[in-house]
């Protein structure tokens, strides 16, 4: 165990600059939806993506039960999406409702619409990391968003537009 205490941990891996997603699944007929940081590239053969959940969060829960779920990197102009997906108490029952958004492809999932790219993955194992579980996927489907679209990411707890 460590000696570190967590806001000093919080402010130092927050000089990291992470890129910002939207992960999707559809769990209980139930559109479910999180903004994620802690998303990155794994493996290329086989290409396969890992996003990090916390354990007590509604999201985790579902994916016991769905094995297909979506991720939307949000472009430049999206920090809203970003903003209201990650707010806590926000309702279980149509909280993509304000977001702009059609079905994925392959994954019982939605993608974000005017993202700058799109997978549809399947779990290919959950590993427990102290409050969070890392979830990798195995990409089922990518696909990029307009040529010129940015993205954006989180720095020092806010996000910030890149292109």
């Amino acid at each position: 165990m460590s000696d570190l205490a967590p806001d000093v941990f919080r402010a130092a891996v927050g000089r990291l600059p992470a890129g910002v997603a939207v992960i999707t699944l559809r769990w209980r007929g139930t559109l479910q939806a999180m903004t994620a940081s802690a998303i990155t590239s794994v493996s290329l053969e086989p290409p396969m993506l890992l996003f990090c959940v916390h354990t007590d969060a509604r999201f985790r829960d579902a994916l016991d039960d769905v094995d297909t779920w979506s991720v939307s990197v949000l472009a430049d102009d999206q920090a809203h999406t970003a903003d209201w997906l990650a707010s806590p108490g926000r309702p279980a029952i149509d909280q993509l409702a304000r977001v702009p958004h059609r079905p994925a492809p392959v994954a019982d999932a939605v993608w974000v619409d005017g993202a700058a790219a799109w997978f549809d993955c399947r779990t290919a194992s959950v590993h427990r990391a102290g409050d969070h579980d890392i979830v990798v996927g195995s990409v089922l489907l990518a696909e990029q968003g307009a040529a010129g679209a940015g993205g954006l990411v989180h720095l020092r707890g806010r996000i910030h537009p890149v292109r």
